[in-house]
């Protein structure tokens, strides 16, 4: 198989699996239960979404603003209108094409703003570095604020806990070894690894190395804090999930932030993701299914509709470049 076949393959995969998942959604439901499921989506409360909406629109803002703490000390300082556009631009095309949105945004910083490519695209690996630690922190909290009900839904299932917590261990003493067999490897994928992680490690520490660090952590604890709300007020338009507390929704979050990852957007998956975590707090499937479908289609129109609008506007915006 040639390598442009892989790639079309590979392209093409997250998309089919997309495509099955939400066929295997609407499948796996009885016609009474999808009555129910549309009926929910029908009658949400518009002003519930319209809030979820808004905050993920700040959230783009603030990252916007972010973007250009990383910029400055390389000597640049794009618009901050500019910034909002491409961000908007490379979450749309991310739709399409898994993770073409970070070329495109670092060649439209280039065309519009005069930021070299590698400069510009190595903010936007920063950045990533951060959300990923951001992502792995909030993991972290919740499985301590909801150790109790997890666990104990997992012997529900079936699960040996001893087993679990003896794999885990152990799948640690392993990594332990693997990083010390990478460090004194020279074999060709060893040194790929340790230069991964030493770009991790210096994305990390280059926060501490620019002038309004402060700003740049205030501004990433409120991008979260956004994506957190988001989830959160759509609890709102689903009778059944409004007594839920933010730490029993931060269960479904976690959930749905490995399904965008998984899928195109989260397509299919997301909604799948979200009402199996919530039924661990005796959310039924029905107003799971809908709250996570409320959810994804609430980001997902405000992605397809402002990155769209993006598209059209920063060529005009920009008509001198």
């Amino acid at each position: 198989m040639n390598e442009k076949l892989k790639k079309i393959l590979k392209t093409l995969l997250p998309i089919a699996l997309g495509v099955f998942l939400v066929w295997y959604s609407y499948y796996k439901t009885s016609p009474e239960d999808r009555t129910q499921i549309l009926f929910y989506i029908k009658e949400a409360d518009l002003f519930w979404v319209s809030i979820s909406i808004l905050l993920g629109i700040l959230g783009h803002i603030s990252r916007a603003v972010r973007w250009n703490f990383l910029l400055e000390p390389l000597g640049y300082k794009p618009k901050i209108i500019n910034n909002i556009f491409i961000i908007l631009m490379a979450y749309f095309a991310n739709l399409g094409i898994p993770r073409t949105g970070e070329i495109l945004r670092a060649t439209a910083l280039t065309t519009y703003e005069g930021v070299p490519f590698e400069k510009g695209f190595g903010t936007i690996v920063t950045e990533r570095v951060i959300d990923v630690i951001m992502l792995l922190s909030l993991i972290g909290i919740t499985l301590l604020l909801q150790t109790d009900i997890i666990l104990g839904f997992l012997q529900d299932k079936g699960f040996n806990i001893k087993g679990l917590l003896l794999l885990m261990g152990a799948g640690l003493v392993g990594l332990v070894f693997f990083f010390i067999f990478i460090k004194k490897s020279s074999h060709k994928i060893a040194i790929k690894i340790k230069g991964f992680v030493k770009g991790l490690m210096e994305g990390v520490f280059s926060i501490f190395k620019m002038k309004k660090k402060w700003a740049f952590v205030l501004h990433t604890l409120f991008i979260w804090g956004c994506y957190i709300g988001m989830l959160w007020v759509i609890k709102f338009t689903v009778p059944e999930t409004i007594h839920l507390s933010l730490s029993q929704l931060m269960v479904a979050f976690v959930a749905g932030s490995f399904a965008m990852t998984a899928t195109n957007g989260g397509i299919g998956l997301y909604p799948i993701a979200v009402s199996s975590a919530l039924t661990i707090f005796g959310i039924s499937a029905v107003s799971g299914d809908a709250f996570g479908w409320i959810m994804w289609i609430a980001q997902t129109l405000m992605i397809v509709v402002f990155g769209a609008i993006s598209f059209l506007v920063l060529p005009l915006f920009n008509r001198s470049r």
